[in-house]
């Protein structure tokens, strides 16, 4: 099992390679700049050179770059959705340097515009973004369905891939708490659930997973994460996502509160499972 948690990149990019490995990771999570904001340090070239040497070294799992929150690819004012555009064709500068590493982005909010005109506007804007040469996927996230979220069904998701022009590219990151909050009941009916993926996305395109507690019942719509075996999914039902035949050999990535010491916790016991 490949498993690692969400890291600060403050430190640089060989410091979280370390970091993984302290903690018994073989794959880590990390946010590209600011989360809540968008600025960013000068890409250093060395680090990551040094951070990839680390890597393949200890025979790591694809990492995963996080978009910060701030980013609305399907907003209704057009100079945030041409920022969106803008911070990630930097990022995608940036994760090239790292061979086999993917890129996760909340597919945005359509703020009373309607889902169809977001997915229209974010369909647009990876077109705008993927070019054939570059080596990173870009994956769209599963959403809890909060608000005027785009991506709370997979026919959301299926419909913004279908209208992407490079879609060799593309992916999707299947999170836990969001797809319980968002109503599919993967505690009682992993199987079905990942079945109705399967026919409407394709388990193809499934190539990470956020993993989970919620601290809200299924169909909540809520987003709150909570830690393993704290929350309404529950240990035994994760327990089951990690060891899934169809999911088993994706990396899985913790996203749970957490400092350093309940990360290090949680993948001891998934682990042992």
């Amino acid at each position: 099992m490949h498993i690692g948690c969400h890291l600060s990149s403050s430190d640089g990019f060989l410091a979280m390679g370390k970091t993984a490995l302290s903690i018994g990771a073989d794959t880590f999570q990390f946010f590209t700049r600011n989360p809540r904001g968008g600025s960013v340090k000068p890409f250093n070239k060395a680090d990551a050179e040094n951070l990839v040497t680390l890597l393949q070294a200890n025979n790591f799992a694809p990492i995963l770059a996080h978009a910060p929150y701030t980013l609305n690819a399907c907003a209704a004012d057009e100079g945030l959705r041409q920022y969106a555009l803008d911070v990630m064709k930097d990022d995608m500068f940036r994760m090239d340097h790292f061979p086999g590493a993917m890129y996760n982005f909340h597919p945005g909010s359509h703020v009373k515009q309607g889902v169809d005109v977001g997915i229209e506007y974010i369909s647009s804007m990876l077109n705008n973004l993927l070019t054939a040469g570059q080596k990173t996927v870009v994956l769209l996230e599963t959403m809890a369905g909060k608000g005027s979220e785009v991506g709370r069904t997979f026919e959301e998701l299926r419909a913004i891939l279908d209208r992407v022009e490079l879609s060799e590219k593309m992916g999707v990151c299947l999170d836990t708490c969001h797809v319980f909050d968002g109503g599919y009941d993967i505690v009682n009916h992993l199987d079905d659930v990942l079945d109705e993926f399967d026919k409407v996305v394709g388990l193809k395109k499934l190539k990470a997973i956020h993993l989970n507690d919620s601290k809200n019942p299924m169909g909540s719509h809520k987003d709150r994460h909570e830690v393993i075996g704290g929350g309404f999914i529950g240990l035994d039902a994760l327990v089951r996502v990690i060891k899934h035949p169809a999911l088993k050999d994706l990396p899985f990535y913790l996203e749970t509160p957490n400092e350093l010491p309940g990360y290090e916790a949680e993948i001891k016991l998934l682990r042992s499972k």
